[in-house]
């Protein structure tokens, strides 16, 4: 099985953009949250999590294609890999979403790039940030429109859950690692 200290060492010695080391720890984040609402294995969800996007930055018009048989190689498990291939469903391949961690993969990918931009626009960032203000900037379809909301809308769908219940898992998930994913906010104090 992944472990969070696996998957760190495996995604830098990939990834060096700021902004996918940051989306890398969001998505991180959430999957924690998400594990611990279905009485999963957080420390494993966390590696995917950070693990998923871990061909983007060398092939982003190719992004999947070389996942699996690098990450195989690496020795991961084809469940492991499996799940951090399935959030390209409909997107970039047909794995699709079956379990709740594959599913969770799915939503959050997508999700904490609209939990993020709203917290940037907050002067505390994302730590006193409330769903009902996420979701009011959310149903603005020009807010953060690069992310997909259909795939949130579909991946909270497959979940059985509604958009805000995940959300409002997803943001607890992300607070604690507010300095460390810049959204503490101007409102922080310095180190």
């Amino acid at each position: 099985m992944l472990t969070l200290e696996r998957a760190k060492e495996l995604n830098d010695a990939a990834v060096t953009q700021e902004h996918l080391v940051i989306h890398a720890l969001n998505v991180m984040a959430a999957m924690g949250a998400m594990a611990r609402h279905f009485g999963e294995d957080e420390e494993h969800w966390k590696a995917i999590g950070y693990l998923h996007d871990y061909d983007y930055e060398q092939f982003p018009e190719e992004h999947l294609q070389h996942t699996e048989e690098s990450l195989l190689a690496a020795g991961l498990s084809q469940e492991d890999v499996r799940a951090i291939m399935s959030h390209g469903w409909g997107l970039v391949n047909d794995v699709e979403p079956k379990t709740n961690m594959e599913k969770s993969l799915y939503t959050v990918d997508e999700l904490t790039g609209i939990i993020q931009a709203c917290a940037r626009m907050r002067p505390n960032g994302i730590t006193d940030l409330e769903v009902s203000s996420f979701m009011k900037k959310y149903k603005n379809k020009k807010f953060a429109q690069k992310c997909n909301r259909e795939v949130i809308e579909k991946g909270c769908a497959l979940l059985g859950m509604e958009l805000s219940e995940v959300a409002a898992i997803c943001i607890e998930g992300m607070k604690p690692y507010a300095a460390k994913i810049g959204l503490a906010g101007a409102q922080s104090p310095s180190a």
